[in-house]
């Protein structure tokens, strides 16, 4: 899906992504290397340049269920655009990975000091966790409705 709407290439303008990517730094992790967990501070968040993440839900009483796999262009992390800056989920390097990496008060101070690039990272993200949101939605039904995830109630 190189043309989803949650992917930097299909999100950003030009000149916003290449600002925001002068930003970042090249980042790599092994497989099963965790990115973040749930609950520990969001200070940073990566866009994958290569390989898989996934995002992971603590389940009481299990091992952490799978919510979502994401590849190349895509943001890991969201929770660093909005207080607590709180982890709400985990992620886990599930092959090798090669990421850029954001400081996220850089980014923020980045986004406050030019509104029009503050607004379309904003707009991005905001994307990114609706996306998010809903899938989370779909596996947790899938899990543990009755009948699955089959439609919408």
């Amino acid at each position: 899906m190189s043309g989803s709407p949650t992917r930097i290439t299909a999100a950003l303008p030009a000149q916003y992504r290449a600002r925001l990517m002068g930003i970042g730094r090249e980042v790599n992790f092994a497989e099963g290397v965790r990115l973040f967990r749930e609950g520990d501070h969001a200070d940073r968040f990566w866009i994958l340049r290569s390989g898989t993440v996934t995002l992971d839900i603590r389940v009481p009483g299990s091992a952490p269920v799978v919510i979502e796999s994401l590849g190349p262009g895509e943001l890991v992390g969201w929770a660093w655009l909005f207080k607590p800056y709180i982890w709400h989920l985990g992620a886990e390097a599930m092959t090798p990975v090669r990421t850029h990496e954001f400081d996220a008060e850089t980014v923020l101070m980045t986004m406050d000091a030019d509104p029009s690039f503050g607004s379309a990272v904003g707009h991005w993200v905001g994307q990114v966790l609706a996306d998010r949101l809903q899938a989370t939605r779909i596996r947790l039904l899938d899990l543990y409705a009755p009948h699955g995830s089959g439609g919408f109630v």
